[in-house]
């Protein structure tokens, strides 16, 4: 069966707090992110990024300009992307492959400067890394070692 959705990223605002409040992960998703509610913090190197379908948010991430980015690339012109999560009552249906495609024009219009968007996949994370490929990322061959494991570093080119 094949559903037609609309799909925006959206800067995040307080209106969907009572939603983001409400986002669900599974234990075994939740140990490779943050809830969103978490991550609300927003600064001029910080940036809550919503995926919104029909004016509810379904699915959440950080992209980050912060000095937090050299940890990743050499890359003076890239962001970070954390805290990637689409909530559990809205997974399979598309939205996290969907959100991620509009990544590269929302960040061209939002972030002139960027030219690639990276990123930490836990190695045991497989579901992420397909998702990260089939959307355009490739592995860096860096690696880097995270709370729970070895993490891949993954690019995506502007």
């Amino acid at each position: 069966m094949h559903t037609s959705f609309e799909v925006t990223l959206e800067y995040y605002q307080p209106k969907y707090l009572n939603e983001l409040r409400n986002f669900y992960l599974p234990a075994d998703q939740e140990q490779f992110t943050a809830l969103p509610v978490e991550m609300l913090e927003t600064t001029n190197v910080r940036h809550p990024i919503m995926i919104v379908s029909h004016n509810e948010p379904v699915g959440f991430f950080v992209l980050h300009s912060s000095e937090r980015v050299a940890e990743y690339t050499d890359n003076p012109n890239a962001m970070l992307l954390t805290a990637f999560s689409i909530n559990h009552a809205h997974q399979g249906k598309g939205f996290a492959k969907k959100g991620m495609k509009l990544l590269h024009d929302f960040v061209h219009q939002e972030f002139p400067q960027c030219n690639e968007i990276v990123l930490a996949v836990n190695q045991r994370n497989i579901p992420a890394q397909k998702l990260y490929e089939k959307v355009g990322f490739t592995d860096t061959g860096r690696r880097k070692m995270g709370e729970i494991g070895e993490q891949l570093i993954l690019c995506l080119k502007l």
